[in-house]
């Protein structure tokens, strides 16, 4: 466990039935705000219960709806040159995580300095803009994380710029912003909260801090996921999910994600694959890789869930067994959740694993955390494990 340890949140969460409601309260002394979404979000109607809120702090606002799905880091540019002259002075992202993560880009762009620039110095950005993440998925985290992924198409690859100027001033947790998701993107986002959670509980940086939110946001997860995505009005695993997702992103902030996340990149660089269906598949083989390494982690994670450690003889499980029986457990909500197993089905072909290693192999922020070392030969029986 590392000696020194920081813990790195948000300026102020709001969080509960009507929560969106405290819009005006943050936007006071705001003369223009921008809100960051996509066109998905505000044809489904999500957008209209902040924009009312907006309207009625008698604040002017502009929309920023041009954000695709997995933007680069070209494609972020665009947006934020939009946003510069548009002379807001305060940031509201209502969206997943592609969008929050722009917004989060948006709020430490100075003048001149370029998001390429930020890939190589992510140190260089310092915050200049309020910003508000209204998370509409219950999975990113990126609500509370200092992190922003773009794709570097260049290198086929998506890259994390991670500054801490980057975590967001307020968070507004409102059921009622993922009561409409459609049920794919539901499980896909929940499962990514699960990686999340998981990932940091087991990773070579886990500390008192990130152990605290992590091993909540997975007993969270655990008892709400798949209600929070087949049951519309389930309000109340809804809001348990969205709390457990800004947990897990703490959990990220404090400590980081591990080798799921690392091979996952290339998926989403090269393939296009959605972020968290990319960590979904790979969350067993690793964590299957990983085993031997992560015992007694899992085992507390087994006490978190279920508190009573037994078998049907009444006899104390041990600690090997509770391991195996959150895989189990994992293997289950995917199963249930319907997430894809196999990579085939988004065109990735066997003759394309050289070049999925040697793209994974370079996440070396991530591998690092694992701990259980991965070599490049790791890494292509990972890979193989869900090319069938």
């Amino acid at each position: 466990m590392l000696k020194q340890y920081i813990l790195k949140m948000p300026g102020k969460v709001y969080c509960g039935e009507n929560a969106i409601e405290n819009i005006g309260q943050i936007l006071q002394g705001c003369r223009k705000v921008a809100v960051f979404t996509d066109k998905r979000i505000e044809a489904s109607g999500v957008l209209d219960y902040p924009m009312q809120q907006i309207r009625r702090a008698g604040v002017d606002s502009v929309i920023l709806d041009e954000l695709p799905v997995e933007p680069t880091y070209m494609q972020a540019q665009q947006i934020i040159d939009t946003f510069r002259e548009s002379g807001a002075d305060r940031i509201i992202a209502v969206g997943g995580g592609s969008v929050m993560d722009i917004a989060k880009l948006a709020s430490i762009m100075e003048d001149g300095l370029t998001v390429k620039e930020l890939l190589d110095n992510p140190l260089a950005g310092k915050k200049k803009v309020a910003a508000i993440m209204i998370p509409t998925t219950a999975g990113t985290g990126a609500e509370s994380t200092p992190n922003s992924i773009v794709a570097v198409p260049e290198k086929e690859l998506k890259v994390g710029i991670v500054n801490p100027e980057m975590v967001a001033d307020y968070v507004i947790l409102d059921g009622t912003m993922i009561k409409r998701l459609p049920f794919s993107i539901a499980a896909a986002t929940g499962v990514d909260a699960m990686c999340h959670a998981v990932e940091c509980f087991t990773s070579n940086k886990a500390n008192p801090f990130s152990d605290l939110f992590a091993l909540e946001a997975a007993r969270l997860i655990f008892e709400n996921i798949e209600r929070a995505c087949m049951d519309q009005d389930a309000l109340e695993a809804k809001s348990n999910m969205l709390r457990a997702a800004f947990y897990g992103g703490v959990a990220i902030a404090a400590s980081g994600t591990t080798a799921v996340h690392a091979l996952s990149y290339p998926l989403g660089g090269k393939y296009h694959i959605a972020h968290g269906v990319s960590n979904a598949i790979l969350l067993l083989p690793v964590m299957h890789f990983n085993m031997d390494t992560c015992i007694p982690e899992l085992s507390r994670i087994y006490d978190a869930i279920w508190r009573e450690g037994t078998n049907n003889d009444g006899a104390r499980f041990k600690e090997e067994e509770k391991a195996h029986a959150v895989l189990r457990r994992m293997e289950e909500i995917l199963q249930k959740l319907k997430i894809p197993t196999s990579l085939t089905e988004f065109g990735v072909e066997p003759e394309d694993l050289d070049l999925l290693v040697d793209a994974g192999m370079q996440v070396t922020r991530l591998l690092l955390n694992n701990k259980k070392k991965v070599t490049p030969e790791d890494a292509r029986k990972i890979y193989q494990q869900v090319l069938h």
